[in-house]
């Protein structure tokens, strides 16, 4: 059956089927082939976006920046200052405004709510560029990424070391088992996921095939693995006080070349980025100066033997977040 996600919002990969998944994958792949041949695709000329953005970033708004205007866009950028979003005026009226101005809204800040009533009210696809609970845009590249290396998704074995209770490995969790994808999260047990969103995820994976499982055994978790994947220990917005504890409970989850000698043959690396893998970041030197006596924190959630190891994909994860980002402007707004 044909895919159609005309006028439809991306609010999370749960909301979305296996096939509609696939359809955004081969679609940013398609866009990534125009985009290097430099084949002209300005197919939404006309059409206007904005970007609300509650938490900075570099890769979502240059992702959505260059893809917008790809396709003959014109973009409009707001940072949490710039809209009385919440503040002076609600979320319903704001997004009954936006919808009137804009034919798509790209929404990255905290709540997951919040963006869900962006796409109740405004009248025209809203897409989640990060919440709290989920990070949908940044799947598509992944699992793009992940079949460049591979040729195929189904089967493959994916593991998450760290937090596995954040956006990222919430998100990578519903994507996998979606995907027909092995999921296993990595990390200390209180940092777990959610149990409701683990019983809907394992509901996923036995209809598509897959396990969804968590273990605090380093070794177990790697062994054979087609994809490794972490991410920073605390979040953005997170108070500066937790870094102490996070580093104590989650040093043993680092992805050094051991753990990355434990996977398959063939296994990659993969992080969303940024990341503290060295100390050429004010973060990295304020951390190491106050733990690094402690911890080996040279690199903190991965060692740069890693990051920059030839098993590493990260740029090329980067990079997709443009030609994914670009399918699902398209794929909505066509």
């Amino acid at each position: 059956m044909p895919v159609n996600l005309q006028g439809q919002s991306i609010l999370g990969l749960k909301f979305l089927t296996e096939d509609e998944i696939k359809y955004l994958i081969d679609l940013g792949e398609q866009f990534k082939k125009l985009k290097l041949t430099r084949t002209p695709h300005r197919y939404l000329e006309g059409k206007n976006i904005v970007l609300l953005f509650e938490k900075t970033s570099t890769r979502t708004r240059c992702s959505f920046e260059v893809a917008g205007m790809d396709l003959g866009m014109g973009v409009t950028y707001l940072d949490p200052g710039s809209s009385q979003m919440g503040h002076k005026e609600s979320i319903e009226d704001t997004a009954k405004v936006l919808g009137r101005f804009y034919d798509g809204i790209e929404y990255r800040g905290f709540d997951q709510e919040l963006v869900e009533k962006l796409a109740k009210y405004s009248g025209v696809p809203v897409w989640n560029g990060l919440t709290d609970e989920f990070h949908p845009t940044q799947m598509i590249a992944d699992m793009l990424t992940i079949k460049e290396n591979f040729g195929y998704l189904k089967g493959l074995n994916f593991v998450f070391m760290g937090d596995c209770r954040n956006n990222v490995s919430n998100s990578l969790m519903v994507a996998c088992a979606k995907l027909g994808i092995n999921y296993t999260g990595c990390g200390p047990k209180e940092l777990w996921a959610d149990e409701k969103l683990v019983a809907e995820a394992k509901e996923f994976a036995k209809v598509h095939g897959s396990k969804v499982e968590f273990t605090e055994n380093v070794e177990e978790a790697a062994k054979g693995a087609h994809a490794v994947y972490t991410d920073i220990w605390v979040s953005m917005g997170e108070p500066k006080e937790v870094w102490e504890k996070r580093i104590e409970i989650l040093h043993p989850f680092q992805v050094n070349q051991k753990v990355m000698d434990l996977a398959d043959d063939d296994a990659i690396f993969l992080h969303c980025l940024p990341s503290f893998h060295d100390l050429e970041t004010t973060t990295g030197v304020d951390v190491n100066e106050k733990f690094g006596d402690k911890y080996d924190l040279d690199g903190m959630e991965v060692k740069d033997e890693v990051f920059l190891g030839k098993q590493s994909k990260v740029f090329d994860q980067a990079e997709n977040r443009m030609h994914t980002i670009k399918a699902i402007m398209y794929a909505t707004l066509k």
